[in-house]
């Protein structure tokens, strides 16, 4: 779990070394939180018992205005942070997490929208004698990620400013390791922010706009990865993913595609077996296909040789209804060149994770 969720961390920091060749306005920032745990599960129900509290201190960056992408985005800012989480609960412990994030700024500057996704450490997941009820993690390590939204108010008193808000903190392994019902916190926050220098909050104007690429292009994206069913102990699988895809873009900052892709999940495979033997009564054919065909339609926002891309999916064939026939994606994609790329993206159907799917892919 560790190499795929550091993966995240190694995008974001690639990303803020693109994004910043010169000085700029840096300052670092500390958020105390306490919230309650979201009943996304009832299989957790069990969990819920106090309220988690903890802190999030983080160094941000402003995009220093050479680049026309950065006045598209109003400035936004990248930076790293450290998060921990107490849950007030024996058995699910505590998390500390690394992270890479961006922020984006509305309202002249006032709302702060921070997203951030790196790797976590769980001092306590689940262990089949020493810790059974802890059905959220399976592994000590995994992906973490969080949303934050703050009003704030920089400079407020010399270098010092204020920031209030809400945060959502998620933690999931994305189905590497059984179990995995992972734990969502929603929380209210307030904090403190310091300024590292004195920079002027008006950035020169960005170069120029060039025209953005007006035809259709096509293109082709393998995936792979290892993931298990929820089914304890069951072993791991790697599976495969082969996709074509159309995309056309439709103004410097966003691109739509479409696309079908082809799933060789190996565990479900093996899943489909274990339910034909554990469940006969489900009469599930222990030699159902497991093989899936879905169509997608993604979404992209560009921040030059780098995109978030967000993606909805439906099967179109599958035999075996494995967490139902709607999908969803969410990730980061690095251009290499007008052609290649790579990307990490996870899938889940609505709340539950299925995989982290690693990426290669060419557009012609």
């Amino acid at each position: 779990m560790l190499k795929h969720a550091l993966t995240y961390i190694f995008f974001g920091l690639m990303f803020i070394s693109h994004a910043q060749k010169h000085n700029s306005f840096s300052y670092i920032d500390l958020n105390v939180y306490t919230g309650n745990i979201a009943r996304h599960n009832d299989n957790i129900a069990h969990l819920i018992q106090e309220h988690p509290n903890g802190l999030i201190l983080g160094w941000n960056k402003r995009v220093s205005g050479e680049k026309a992408w950065h006045q598209r985005y109003n400035y936004p800012e990248f930076g790293a942070s450290f998060s921990a989480q107490n849950f007030n609960n024996t058995t699910l412990g505590n998390a500390y997490g690394l992270h890479a994030h961006c922020n984006f700024y509305f309202l002249k500057r006032r709302l702060m929208l921070r997203i951030a996704q790196g790797v976590s450490y769980v001092t306590n997941p689940y262990d089949k004698y020493e810790n059974p009820k802890n059905i959220a993690f399976g592994s000590h390590l995994l992906s973490g990620t969080y949303l934050m939204l703050n009003y704030a108010r920089p400079k407020l008193f010399g270098a010092v400013g204020i920031q209030a808000g809400v945060t959502l903190l998620h933690l999931s392994n994305a189905s590497i390791k059984a179990p995995n019902t992972s734990i969502n916190t929603i929380a209210l926050n307030i904090g403190l922010t310091a300024a590292l220098n004195g920079a002027s909050d008006y950035i020169n104007n960005p170069p120029t706009e060039q025209d953005i690429e007006r035809r259709i292009r096509y293109g082709f994206v393998f995936k792979t990865g290892l993931n298990q069913s929820d089914v304890v102990g069951s072993p791991q699988f790697p599976f495969y993913i082969f996709s074509v895809f159309a995309e056309k873009q439709l103004t410097n900052k966003s691109l739509i595609l479409f696309g079908a892709e082809y799933f060789n999940s190996k565990f479900l495979k093996e899943y489909i077996y274990y339910q034909s033997v554990a469940y006969p009564e489900n009469q599930i054919s222990n030699d159902l296909d497991y093989k899936r065909v879905g169509i997608y339609l993604g979404h992209e926002l560009l921040f030059g040789r780098f995109s978030l891309q967000m993606q909805l999916g439906y099967y179109i064939y599958a035999p075996f209804d494995f967490e139902g026939r709607v999908y969803n994606r969410i990730g980061m994609k690095h251009y290499l060149s007008d052609q290649w790329f790579v990307g990490v993206t996870l899938k889940s159907h609505v709340a539950k994770a299925e995989a982290l799917e690693f990426g290669v892919g060419i557009r012609l």
